[in-house]
């Protein structure tokens, strides 16, 4: 058995590993920065990620699995990948590193509200990621995935995703 600071050594290593796995649909933000990373302990010499699904349907869930245990036996472990479901993931949990990528990407990042009445019915003031503008309006619930709803910016006319709050 690893001593207490060679297994905090190996955890780190571990977490990084696992953390920089990019998410399938929105390639810019990593598995951590979305949130959904929960954890990654080494038990037994097995590297164990916890992850949660950012909803039930999601269908990249398996894919984020899949990349989660790939990158860790790319980094040296035996590994294991866990689906955690409860709590349920929440936009709330994405970092703050994670919402600055969603904009600069071009995807406006859901309002920090998941628990408001206001953002759970869809009446969040969303500003464009580009110009910064709250003038903006929607255009369809869903835009290239599930998860995002297309507006547009009604100041420089450019159509955008807006990662929903849930």
């Amino acid at each position: 058995m690893p001593a207490s600071g060679e297994n905090e050594e190996l955890q780190h290593r571990a977490w990084l590993a696992a953390a920089s796995v990019p998410d399938p649909e929105v390639p810019c933000v990593t598995v951590a920065d979305l949130g959904i990373l929960r954890s990654v302990e080494i038990v037994d010499g097995i590297a164990i990620a916890k992850v949660t699904p950012t909803y039930s349907g999601c269908p990249a869930v398996l894919a984020i699995e899949l990349a989660v245990e790939a990158a860790l036996r790319d980094a040296g472990f035996e590994a294991r990948v866990e689906r955690v479901v409860s709590p349920a993931w929440t936009t709330d949990w994405i970092t703050p590193e994670g919402r600055e990528k969603l904009r600069d990407y071009g995807i406006a990042p859901p309002q920090k509200t998941s628990t408001s009445i206001r953002s759970l019915f869809g009446e969040v003031e969303v500003a464009c990621p580009r110009c910064g503008s709250a003038d903006t309006e929607k255009l369809s619930e869903f835009g290239s995935t599930a998860c995002k709803a297309h507006y547009r910016c009604l100041a420089c006319r450019e159509p955008f995703d807006y990662f929903k709050c849930i």
